[in-house]
């Protein structure tokens, strides 16, 4: 079983916590440790960021460390070099999290295939056209990786349940139509988005994502979906800390207490 599909079916009145951090910063060499710190400290779930030097949905923080992964010399193919060192030591999902333009360059077969040998289960690709999805994902399935969709507050109930009807794993739900970076609270408008998605009784669980950095976020985003994901925060407090992963967790679940 695809080892996101697994997380889901083994953790159903769990409350998950997913991090993204960029790979390649703030070190170019990091990516292993921090991705078995993270495990070992109780994280569900990791998004892999492959920088990209115009990353439309992601805010000023994850710009930045994209940049500077960049600087550092990170590239798709170094990271699956890093990834296959790991693969045996690695037990929770890994997701790739990049741009459209990476992927086609480094070809999607062969993309695919190399996510496989690499022990990633899932690709988030947030400039993926639905249309384009849809022609990719018995690609995808060949080698049991799973695309991960993003809804807003803004898509429609028919293309939420379209994707819904097409895709697996989970649906990464969006916060807010805004890109990446710390919110202090949820609010009303935000709220009753979570409600109305909730009402919706989708067949996929649902993960939310973009804002969370606090107590109320993070309660919040638990509450009304199988749990949440971090990544500007994190990926600020990874930064500040000199890439010690094991500090930055330190840092995150104070923030998280708050």
């Amino acid at each position: 079983m695809n080892k996101i599909n697994k997380l889901f079916s083994d953790n159903k009145d769990s409350k998950l916590l997913s991090l993204y951090f960029c790979a390649g910063c703030p070190t170019l060499e990091g990516t292993g440790d921090i991705i078995k710190t993270l495990e070992r400290r109780g994280i569900n779930m990791i998004e892999v960021g492959v920088p990209f030097s115009d990353p439309m949905a992601d805010g000023p923080v994850i710009q930045a460390a994209a940049t500077k992964a960049l600087k550092n010399g990170m590239s798709l193919r170094k990271l699956f070099s890093q990834l296959k060192a790991i693969k045996d030591e690695v037990n929770i999902p890994l997701i790739l999290m990049g741009y459209l333009n990476v992927m086609m360059q480094y070809g999607f077969e062969n993309f695919f295939k190399t996510c496989q040998e690499c022990g990633v289960s899932g690709a988030i690709i947030p400039d993926l056209p639905f249309d384009d999805y849809l022609e990719l994902k018995p690609i995808a399935d060949k080698y049991d990786i799973r695309i991960i969709m993003l809804i807003t507050p803004e898509t429609s109930e028919e293309r939420i349940r379209f994707i819904d009807d097409n895709t697996d794993g989970f649906i990464y739900m969006v916060s807010s139509a805004s890109t990446t970076g710390a919110q202090k609270s949820f609010d009303e408008a935000k709220q009753e988005y979570f409600q109305r998605i909730n009402g919706m009784n989708l067949r996929n669980p649902r993960m939310i994502g973009f804002g969370i950095s606090n107590k109320q976020t993070l309660e919040s985003s638990q509450q009304n979906a199988a749990g949440a994901i971090i990544g500007s925060k994190f990926v600020q407090l990874l930064d500040n800390a000199n890439g010690n992963a094991d500090k930055a967790m330190d840092d995150l679940y104070d923030a998280l207490s708050k």
